[in-house]
């Protein structure tokens, strides 16, 4: 990984921009998948977009609840901006229009969601500024991004705009670009020093590191269902979890990657 010095030369101190510095290597190797272009191609079902709003709601609960608890933290004061971004009251709403009154039973994620869950905790706790990473990817990117994927939610899924994707939608968001600019001015002003500003640099490229993990596992599952429908197909018994809960489990991941994907490269 290249030092957070490397980047003061490159693109001078203002930290948004040596973030999308720092990450450049990463951004490259998570983009360059087939996952994110299905997406953008409407290739999703109602499963896969039920199991995309689990990962997605348990992602931004743990996010939320981190800023919330460090709100007044001087890292995070200055992005603090919950009634413009906040995404879990959305994703409660469209979770209960997808999956009924009882959802919350039903939520189900793969264990790549659960690492990047932990994480977002471990930074919340141990070093809270370094919240700053996690939130400029995913508000900034799912705020650029929002509008073109809700569309294609929609469209592919044949839901209603305020039925099941109001989590694409920024009610308190009038100007996306007018209101990114004064996000990154306010994430400039943060003051840092430079170990700080080294692991800020660092825990970025981590989440998209966390990402990139997701895609290990992805393959993994893949491989498993394949061999597991092979079995199934010829009448052979198996000891692996049932196929249909491993393939909910895939098409969970498939449609969570393109979409959070989606979201951090719209930077």
């Amino acid at each position: 990984m290249k030092s957070a010095r490397t980047y003061d030369t490159v693109v001078g101190s203002d930290l948004s921009e040596q973030i999308k510095a720092a990450t450049k290597d990463s951004h490259t190797r998570a983009e360059n998948t087939q996952l994110m272009l299905s997406y953008q191609r409407g290739q999703i079902n109602m499963s896969q977009y039920k199991v995309l709003l689990c990962s997605l709601y348990e992602i931004y609960r743990a996010l939320e609840d981190e800023l919330d608890r460090n709100s007044s933290h001087p890292g995070v004061a200055p992005i603090f901006f919950p009634q413009e971004l906040a995404r879990v009251e959305p994703l409660e709403r469209d979770l209960e229009h997808v999956l009924g009154a009882d959802w919350r039973k039903k939520v189900i994620v793969p264990a790549a969601t659960h690492r990047y869950v932990q994480r977002i905790h471990e930074v919340g706790k141990g070093k809270p500024v370094l919240l700053v990473a996690h939130a400029y990817t995913r508000y900034l990117g799912d705020l650029s991004g929002g509008q073109v994927l809700g569309k294609i939610t929609q469209k592919s899924l044949g839901l209603g705009s305020d039925k099941g994707t109001a989590f694409f939608s920024f009610p308190g968001v009038t100007s996306p670009n007018r209101f990114k600019q004064l996000y990154r001015s306010r994430m400039n002003s943060i003051e840092l020093t430079e170990e700080e500003r080294a692991e800020m640099l660092e825990e970025a490229t981590a989440a998209f590191e966390f990402n990139i993990q997701v895609f290990d596992d992805l393959h993994k599952m893949l491989s498993v269902t394949t061999a597991t429908e092979d079995e199934s197909n010829n009448n052979v018994p198996t000891a692996a979890f049932p196929s249909s809960r491993i393939m909910q489990l895939t098409v969970g991941v498939c449609v969570t990657l393109a979409t959070i994907g989606m979201g951090i490269y719209a930077q």
